[in-house]
């Protein structure tokens, strides 16, 4: 990345109160690290969005990454399909992680044509669409928002466009849902977090994250247009899924 990015320590002292959980200045600090040890197969994920693009967009068409973050998804791109093979733009609402990916992408792949925009991606106005990433993003709008936008990015893909859809998912069953969860914890502490830091994250994350089970994930794409969702990766509680509109 373009600046230092640091260690992820934001929850490494015990706090009085633990406030909910922003993409501030402090987590965009740390954020490749945070990303690292809190999300299984991550680079997994971002590995595949080029082999997904080379058998799904068609040659220059445009790619939306919405919750952007710093631009990790673009820099897997770039870093796999020549410059003229696709058209970016990514988009977040966090000022700092705007800032942030701005500058990578202008230092990494200043031959790109890659753009990122400030936004609610609830109110944007969406270009048409080839490809639509949207890693671990959807949870953190509030369910009653998530159906209307998946219905806009229906209607802004291009027949025979593709939308990436990668999340934390909630298992409906207690007993395997409480498995995954503590295996989850198992993988954070196997990275370095202790319980305190477990913890701490957790309860910042309270009524901000809210996951949907993978099933319920299914039924609003499905709800929103798409006739065909598969999911083609999980690790534990995380998945993403790949939903195809017809050409």
């Amino acid at each position: 990345m373009s600046n230092a990015s640091y260690r992820d320590a934001i929850f490494s002292t015990p706090l009085d109160r633990v406030a909910r959980f922003s993409f501030d200045e402090q987590v965009v600090a740390c954020f490749p690290d945070m990303v690292r040890r809190s999300i299984p197969g991550y680079g997994q994920i971002l590995g595949m969005l080029s082999l997904i693009a080379q058998r799904h967009l068609r040659h220059g068409g445009h790619v939306y990454d919405l919750g952007c973050s710093l631009g990790a998804s673009g820099l897997a791109l770039a870093g796999a399909l020549a410059p003229d093979a696709f058209r970016y733009t990514g988009v977040d609402l966090s000022p700092a992680m705007v800032s942030r990916a701005r500058q990578t992408f202008t230092e990494e792949c200043p031959e790109h044509a890659m753009s990122v925009e400030e936004a609610d991606i609830r109110t944007l106005e969406y270009a048409p669409s080839g490809m639509i990433i949207l890693n671990f993003t959807l949870q953190f709008l509030p369910p009653a928002d998530r159906d209307a936008l998946l219905r806009r990015l229906f209607d802004a893909l291009e027949p025979g466009g593709v939308l990436v859809l990668s999340e934390k998912t909630v298992d409906v069953d207690e007993r395997d849902n409480a498995w995954r969860v503590e295996r989850y914890h198992d993988f954070k502490r196997a990275n370095g977090y202790s319980d305190m830091e477990i913890s701490q994250k957790r309860t910042a994350l309270e009524n901000v994250l809210v996951p949907d089970t993978l099933d319920a994930l299914h039924q609003r794409l499905q709800q929103a247009g798409f006739p065909r969702t598969v999911t083609w990766f999980q690790y534990l509680n995380f998945a993403s899924v790949i939903a195809f509109k017809e050409s």
